[in-house]
């Protein structure tokens, strides 16, 4: 078994962790993420939280031992959370909403290890999406690839879609749905990746 599992099916933040050298399980957690959000009456960035404890708790059950790490990310506009886009139709229909304004990504990452939450992070980076052209967006929807996997965003954030920003606040693995720095940082301490 291995000591770090990812409690998530995200292909993005598997490729960061990759990228990065770390050795670890995936077992995707299996909550109702729908039902958790009705019922949760908090901000945008703790619901992040909640979600990322309620995915780490869940796989941590058949994960004896191990360091279960769940991750989650929710978009914020004009104070509003919202969820990934359905459909490609709708996910255009975003980014012509947030064109030329600003909307806030929410991460929350967390750690369980036999049922108990042993590290929490959360983070916020600010998207100042520049005015966008139709030519533009048309490139885009067809160039990106599947932009459905692309996070609650909807933006190839390492890729083309840098394209869509005048302005990014924040960690650029954040961004991206796993903010490394601050990760890398605890399993060193906890002796899970050599220091």
């Amino acid at each position: 078994m291995s000591a770090l599992v990812l409690a998530s099916g995200s292909a993005s933040r598997r490729a960061i962790l990759e990228k990065a050298g770390i050795s670890f399980g995936i077992d995707p957690a299996d909550i109702d993420e729908a039902a958790f959000k009705r019922g949760f009456a908090g901000s945008p960035g703790a619901l992040a939280l909640a979600l990322a404890e309620a995915k780490a708790l869940a796989v941590s059950k058949r994960q004896p031992g191990a360091y279960v790490l769940g991750a989650d990310q929710v978009l914020e506009f004009e104070g509003a959370a919202y969820d990934k886009a359905r459909d490609v139709a709708e996910a255009r229909a975003r980014l012509e909403t947030f064109a030329g304004r600003t909307h806030w990504l929410k991460g929350g990452l967390a750690i369980v290890r036999d049922g108990d939450v042993i590290w929490r992070h959360e983070s916020a980076c600010r998207m100042e999406m520049r005015p966008l052209s139709d030519a533009f967006l048309d490139r885009y929807m067809e160039e990106a690839g599947d932009i459905l996997t692309k996070g609650v965003g909807a933006y190839a954030y390492e890729g083309l879609g840098a394209q869509l920003f005048s302005e990014v606040e924040g960690d650029f693995f954040a961004v991206l749905g796993l903010p490394l720095l601050p990760l890398l940082a605890f399993l060193r301490e906890e002796g899970v990746i050599a220091s």
